[in-house]
C-alpha cells in the first residue's frame, strides 16, 4: 500500500512546508516498504521533488482555475489515492493543509490526525505523536481505521534529501458543484513568508511607533529572516495584520524566533510556542517572554538591536 502526500505550491515553487512533507512520506514509505506517490496542482516542473525521495509524481493541470481549489483538489487526491491503493496520505500543517486535510479524510472514509511532532510509532494501526493543548503537552493517537490523513507540523521533521526517480504522469482535475469559488487571493508583501521561515524577527509596542520598524527589517535582512508583529501592533496599524503572528494570529514554529520588544502575553506565547529557539531583547527583566526564552537580553533595543545588526553584518562580510 502506497503513501501520497500532497504538494503544495505557490509561484510556481514547491513550499518547504511541503518538501518537509515529502521527506516525511519517504521516511515512512521506507519504513513500509512501499513507494511514494505525490500531487502537485498547475505546476510546471516537478523535478526538483526527486531529491526527496518521491517515485512518481502526478502533476495535475487545472486550467483556469489558478487558486487553491479546496472541493476539487480533495476530490483529485481522494481519486488519485484510491486508484494508486494507497493507505496513508499526507499534507502540511499550512493553512491550506489544515483545510483540506479534514475534507480528505472524510472522502477517503480515514482517520485524520493534526498536528503530528515525529514519525509513527507503530503502522499496524497506525499511532502518533501528537502536539495539543496549543503545544503545552503531547498526546499519542491511534487510529481505528486501515486509511489514515496526517496533518504534518510545520519544521517538526525538517529536510531530508534522498535522491528517487519523480517520474512525472499526468492526472485528472476532478470536477465540482462547490459553490464557494476563490475570485481574488492577496499576498502579503515581505520577501520571507512567515509560514515557511526558518528564522522570524518579531517587533512589539516596546519599538514605540511603526518609524522604528527600519530595525527589524535591517536585522531580518542581514538573516534572510522574515517579519512578524505582535497582535497590539497590528491593531494599532503599525504593521500589517497578515504580520501578526499568535494564538488569533498566525502560528510560528521557526528555527529561531527573535522577539523586540514583546512583552509575551500568554495568546503570543502560544502562537510560537513550536518554534525551537527563542529569543527575547527587551528592557523590562520582569517580562513574561523571559521565562520562556532560551536566550534573553535585558536591555534597550535602540541600542542592542543595531550593534547586533552590525555585528552580523561583519561576521556574513569576514
Amino acid at each position: 500500500m502506497s503513501v501520497l502526500v500532497y504538494i503544495e505550491t505557490q509561484n510556481q515553487e514547491i513550499k518547504k512546508s511541503s518538501l518537509e512533507v515529502a521527506s516525511y512520506g519517504r521516511a515512512i514509505a521506507d519504513a513500509k516498504s512501499t513507494s511514494l506517490i505525490a500531487v502537485c496542482f498547475g505546476l510546471e516542473d516537478s523535478s526538483q521533488l526527486a531529491a526527496y525521495g518521491v517515485d512518481k509524481v502526478f502533476v495535475i493541470p487545472t486550467a483556469g482555475d489558478i487558486h487553491f481549489n479546496a472541493e476539487r483538489y480533495s476530490s483529485t487526491l481522494v481519486a488519485i489515492a484510491k486508484a494508486e491503493a494507497v493507505d496513508l496520505l499526507i499534507v502540511s500543517g499550512s493553512a491550506n493543509g489544515r483545510f483540506i486535510g479534514p475534507l480528505i479524510a472524510i472522502k477517503f472514509e480515514a482517520s485524520y490526525f493534526s498536528n503530528v511532532i515525529g514519525l509513527p510509532t507503530a503502522y499496524d494501526p497506525v499511532e502518533v505523536k501528537r502536539s495539543c493543548f496549543t503545544n503545552k503537552a503531547f498526546n499519542h493517537s491511534i487510529s481505528k481505521k486501515d486509511k489514515v490523513v496526517i496533518s504534518l507540523s510545520s519544521n517538526s521533521f525538517g529536510l531530508h534529501e534522498k535522491a528517487a526517480e519523480a517520474a512525472p504522469v499526468e492526472g485528472t482535475y476532478s470536477p465540482s458543484s462547490f459553490s464557494l469559488e476563490v475570485v481574488t487571493v492577496e499576498q502579503s508583501s515581505a520577501k520571507v513568508s512567515i509560514a515557511d521561515a526558518d528564522i522570524v524577527v518579531s517587533g512589539g509596542r516596546g519599538l514605540k511607533g511603526p518609524e522604528n520598524w527600519h530595525l527589524i527589517e535591517e536585522l531580518a535582512n542581514v538573516l534572510g529572516a522574515a517579519t512578524a508583529c505582535s497582535k497590539p501592533v497590528s491593531d494599532m496599524g503599525w504593521r500589517p495584520h497578515s504580520e501578526h503572528v499568535g494564538q488569533t494570529g498566525k502560528p510560528v514554529a521557526s528555527n529561531l524566533y527573535i522577539a523586540i520588544g514583546v512583552s509575551g502575553a500568554i495568546q503570543h506565547l502560544a502562537g510560537i510556542n513550536s518554534s525551537k529557539v527563542k529569543v527575547v531583547i527587551n528592557s523590562d527583566p520582569e517580562a513574561p517572554f523571559f521565562k520562556a526564552a532560551d536566550y534573553g537580553v535585558v536591555g534597550d533595543a535602540f541600542e542592542v538591536v543595531p550593534e547586533l545588526t552590525s555585528k552580523l553584518k561583519a561576521l556574513k562580510e569576514a
